[in-house]
């Protein structure tokens, strides 16, 4: 019989440092936080995330950022993390190296970047490494790939091999797929002129970029945004636009972050023994 006092015991003493604090980042820190483990998110310095409502990364503008009743806070020192995990908080720290490793030692590694590449993620970074989407071969520089490509598969452990590639083609919501994308048009500032849950008609104007208007090429409700005043490159994804029209979905962790949070949870809690053994 499992002893559930050790276990959850167990549980409350992993430490689970993940990588980027973005939309897909977020969903699995909170699962991962709801769930009793110490996460500690890492950042760079100006992050750029679309769904903000979502993204524990605005955390790194405004000091603290809450997600459907858990909080990340800014940390400033590797030093400051525990006693955000005493208030019940996910510490975010600026660290795009990944140095705090070193001091935080966790017994996990997420690498949630999602830069379809790995840009330093190593297999020896921690017992257990996991690598989110393209870019990281399994058993080679991560323990485990987590599939995120939206279809059958999504979320499914991959102990040997490498996720899809790629598509570039963003995933079919309502009947539309790259139509619900705003770009930018050019380098420049970007200028936010809705907000997100606004609802939109074809044609409004949703943001500009240093004069040059984003038009919206669907009905419906601004479900992410960069920030205002942000610098940006041209064609970056700047936008989103959900053509289905619940304004309350945007404020809510979406299907694929949720159900990528739950694949993450489920390579801990039957891969972690096996490597601590």
């Amino acid at each position: 019989m499992i002893n559930m006092d050790l276990l959850f015991a167990g549980v409350r003493q992993t430490k689970v440092l993940v990588r980027g604090a973005g939309e897909m980042a977020t969903g699995v820190a909170h699962r991962l936080h709801r769930s009793g483990f110490r996460v500690c998110l890492t950042e760079i310095a100006a992050p750029l995330a679309v769904r903000r409502a979502v993204s524990f990364c605005e955390a790194v503008y405004d000091g603290a950022m809450m997600v459907e009743g858990v909080a990340a806070v800014k940390v400033g020192s590797p030093e400051e993390i525990e006693g955000a995990w005493e208030k019940g908080e996910i510490p975010l720290f600026i660290d795009p190296a990944n140095k705090v490793k070193d001091v935080l030692r966790p017994q996990v590694v997420v690498d949630a970047i999602l830069a379809k590449r790995n840009i330093g993620t190593e297999i020896c970074d921690a017992p257990l490494v996991l690598g989110l989407g393209p870019g990281f071969t399994a058993n080679q520089d991560v323990h485990v790939v987590i599939e995120t490509n939206r279809g059958h598969d999504l979320g499914r452990l991959i102990l040997q091999g490498q996720a899809e590639p790629d598509t570039g083609v963003p995933g079919v919501i309502g009947g539309y797929g790259i139509e619900r994308v705003l770009r930018t048009p050019r380098a420049g500032i970007f200028h936010a002129v809705k907000m997100i849950g606004d609802t939109v008609a074809q044609g409004d104007v949703v943001a500009s970029v240093d004069g040059a208007p984003m038009h919206a090429q669907i009905n419906g409700v601004v479900r992410g945004l960069l920030r205002d005043g942000m610098v940006v490159s041209a064609n970056l994804k700047s936008g989103d636009i959900d053509p289905r029209g619940k304004r309350e979905a945007c404020f809510t962790i979406s299907d694929k972050a949720r159900a990528i949070g739950g694949a993450v949870l489920e390579a801990i809690l039957s891969q972690l023994p096996v490597r601590v053994s």
